[in-house]
C-alpha cells in the first residue's frame, strides 16, 4: 500500500504547493505541444491539398503592440471559428486575413469597431486597442478566423521556444524525464519499505511461533508435574472384601475371607490353649 505524503508545517505546504505547480505547468505544456504539433500537421496536409487551413479552435502568438494594454506581446489568444456573421459584435476581438495593402494576407487580431455592408456582404471595420486610427481596409466574413474567447499571457514565449530546436528538450523532455525519474526513485523506496516490512512481519511471525513452542513447553512441563504429585499423594487402593462361593453337594455356603481369618485364628488359639492344658496335666 503506498504511504500518504504528509503535507502538514511550513516545509509540507510548501512542497505540496511546488508539486501542484509543477504537474499543473508540466500539464499546461503537454496540451499545448499537443495543440501545436495537431497544428503544424494539419496546416502541413491542408497545405498539400491545396486548401486553406480553418481550424475550429485556434492559438495565436500576438507579437505586435497593436492591442496594447488589453493584448500584449507574446500573448496567446484562444479564438473560436464563428458560423453566423451576426455572432460578431461591435467590441468583439476577431482573427483575421488582412486585406489592407500595409499586411495584405498576414493574420491579424483586432477589435471590432464598425459593422459595414459591402458587395460581398457584411463586413468588419478593426482597430487596434494601441492604434489611434482604424484598419484601412475592412475584415469582410469569408477572411475571418474565429473570435477570441481567451488571452492566455505571456505563452507565446513558451510557444516560441517550442518551435525552435531546443525548446522541446528544454520544456518537454528534461521535465518529463525528471518526472519519470522521481517516479522510479518512489518505486525503488516504496520496494525498499515492502521489504522492511516484510522483513518485520517474518520476525514478528517467528517470535509468535517461538512463543507458542515456549507455551507448549511450559504446558507440558506443569503436565508432569501434576502427575508426579498425582503419583505420590495417591491412597492405597480399598480392598473390596468379596465372599468366597463353596459347593459342598447341592448347597452353596458363602464364607467371607473375614471369616476364614477368624476361624484361623480360633484354631490357633485352641491349639495353644491344648498344648497349655496337656502340660498341666503332665505327672510331676
Amino acid at each position: 500500500m503506498k504511504p500518504k505524503q504528509n503535507y502538514s508545517g511550513i516545509k509540507g505546504k510548501a512542497k505540496f504547493i511546488t508539486t501542484a505547480i509543477s504537474w499543473s505547468l508540466l500539464i499546461i505544456l503537454i496540451l499545448v505541444a499537443s495543440f501545436l504539433a495537431y497544428y503544424l500537421i494539419s496546416t502541413r496536409i491542408y497545405a498539400q491539398k491545396g486548401e486553406k487551413y480553418e481550424p475550429y479552435v485556434a492559438l495565436y502568438n500576438v507579437i505586435t503592440q497593436s492591442m496594447v494594454p488589453n493584448i500584449n506581446p507574446q500573448d496567446v489568444v484562444l479564438t473560436v471559428k464563428v458560423k453566423n456573421p451576426d455572432d460578431i459584435k461591435i467590441g468583439d476581438v476577431i482573427t483575421f486575413y488582412s486585406t489592407s495593402s500595409i499586411s495584405m494576407g498576414k493574420i491579424i487580431t483586432h477589435r471590432v469597431v464598425e459593422l459595414v455592408t459591402t458587395d460581398n456582404g457584411v463586413a468588419y471595420r478593426t482597430k487596434g486597442d494601441f492604434n489611434t486610427a482604424p484598419d484601412t481596409s475592412p475584415a469582410e466574413f469569408h477572411n475571418v478566423i474565429g473570435k477570441v474567447v481567451l488571452r492566455i499571457p505571456q505563452l507565446g514565449r513558451v510557444q516560441s521556444l517550442l518551435a525552435s530546436k531546443g525548446g522541446w528538450l528544454i520544456l518537454i523532455v528534461i521535465p518529463a524525464l525528471a518526472v519519470i525519474i522521481s517516479d522510479i526513485l518512489k518505486l525503488f523506496h516504496l520496494t525498499d519499505i515492502k521489504k522492511k516490512v516484510t522483513v518485520i512481519e517474518q520476525r514478528e511471525e517467528q517470535e509468535r511461533k517461538l512463543q507458542e513452542t515456549k507455551e507448549e513447553e511450559r504446558k507440558k512441563e506443569l503436565r508432569k508435574k501434576l502427575k508426579l504429585e498425582t503419583s505420590i499423594y495417591e491412597p492405597d487402593p480399598i480392598e473390596v472384601n468379596k465372599p468366597t462361593r463353596i459347593v459342598i453337594g447341592e448347597s452353596v455356603v458363602n464364607i467371607n475371607k473375614d471369616d476364614i481369618d477368624d476361624n484361623q485364628v480360633d484354631k490357633k488359639k485352641k491349639k495353644k490353649s491344648n498344648k497349655k492344658n496337656k502340660k498341666k496335666n503332665l505327672p510331676n
